[in-house]
């Protein structure tokens, strides 16, 4: 069974399965999306709400300043190739609450055996969709010190 390493700076990292991320509560989205290469895709999309995931997994941030939690970045990669980055704020219910699902069924379809799939809702285009999710990655980026400025 297809699984995804959620880690980076959490109190409790794990590996979950889709049927694990099945036991959250689940969310569906009926969804349009532009592909660029086969046009626009209508789907419904069920599954855990990614904020609630990370926030199951203990994030590191102090959760009563805002700005502390604005400075977080996830990163998702599929066993697709694909690749995105996410910021906190944007899932977040203090700046933009965008219900991003961690999906585990597909127009009906469980992902079991393919991995979840990284759904957007608010995207008009189908960039950030990422099939067979393996891992996201949840933390900050250090600033590199400029020298010499």
């Amino acid at each position: 069974m297809a699984s995804l390493l959620l880690h980076g700076d959490l109190d409790h990292p794990a590996r979950l399965t889709v049927a694990d991320l099945r036991r959250r509560p689940q969310h569906r989205a009926r969804v349009v999306f532009d592909c660029a290469t086969n046009g626009p895709q209508h789907h419904v999309f069920e599954g855990a709400l990614l904020r609630d995931v990370i926030a199951g997994a203990g994030p590191v941030f102090d959760a009563r300043r805002r700005k502390d939690r604005s400075r977080y970045l996830l990163a998702v990669s599929g066993g697709d190739g694909h690749h995105t980055v996410l910021s906190w704020a944007e899932l977040d219910d203090d700046f933009c609450g965008s219900p991003v699902l961690l999906a585990t069924r597909l127009d009906g379809e469980d992902l079991d055996g393919p991995g979840s799939q990284l759904v957007v809702p608010t995207d008009r285009c189908g960039a950030r969709y990422v099939s067979a999710v393996t891992h996201v990655w949840f933390g900050t980026l250090d600033v590199p010190a400029l020298i010499g400025v």
